[in-house]
């Protein structure tokens, strides 16, 4: 039997929340929600959400600093509630690996589809045949995650992207262009520089791991 996603709401607005919660509930999506990023860090650690929709500007923790504590435990999928007008916040979230941002106020509508859209992106059907080994890595193309020795490696969005990419093209040979127009989504006039600087960055990724770990 297929279990609905389970969608985390992160808002210390109450209504807001409730909102979130009925209009979700009736696409026949499950939710759990949090007032606050440290009640957000304890339900996501129980309940595994496969998506997270978090307000950015909460007290005691931001959003986007809830975002960098949940990436550092698994790739969840993750939208940002944002206020309307605030671009700064948009841009700085989308450069730290949010998957897509909401301007409040927000229609119910476009609150679902948003939600549906991420996880057709990032979930996709659960199979056994959408995990790629590489050596001691392993890539977990549905659940966007990444393991080195059974430690979970940190990607940001285009280094997951990038990764992605090439996992799902094993063997092929990828040309430049290919990568500039698949995860940059940048025109083949661009200098090859940018895809050369993500696979370095990439790279980088898998030094974090502490030596005796490799």
């Amino acid at each position: 039997m297929t279990t609905e996603p389970l969608v985390m709401a992160v808002d210390d607005e109450a209504g807001i929340l409730r909102l979130i919660k009925l209009e979700l509930s009736t696409q026949g999506f499950r939710v759990v929600t949090a007032s606050s990023g440290e009640e957000a860090l304890r339900t996501a650690e129980e309940q595994r959400p496969d998506i997270a929709l978090l307000d950015i500007v909460m007290p005691e923790m931001t959003g986007l600093e809830v975002m960098r504590r949940l990436r550092e435990r698994s790739s969840i999928p993750v939208i940002l509630l944002t206020a309307k007008g605030s671009e700064a916040d948009k841009v700085r979230g989308l450069e730290l690996g949010a998957d897509d941002y909401l301007a409040k106020p927000f229609s119910p509508e476009e609150l679902s589809a948003r939600v549906r859209a991420v996880l057709r992106r990032t979930v996709g059907s659960s199979s056994a045949d959408n995990i790629v080994h590489v050596g001691n890595i392993e890539i977990d193309l549905n659940r966007r995650l990444v393991k080195r020795n059974g430690d979970i490696v940190t990607l940001t969005r285009t280094e997951w992207m990038l990764l992605q990419h090439l996992a799902a093209n094993a063997g092929k040979i990828m040309l430049n262009a290919e990568l500039l127009s698949k995860v940059w989504g940048l025109s083949t006039a661009t200098t090859s520089s940018t895809s050369a600087s993500g696979c370095r960055d990439c790279a980088a990724s898998w030094r974090r791991i502490p030596p005796s770990r490799r």
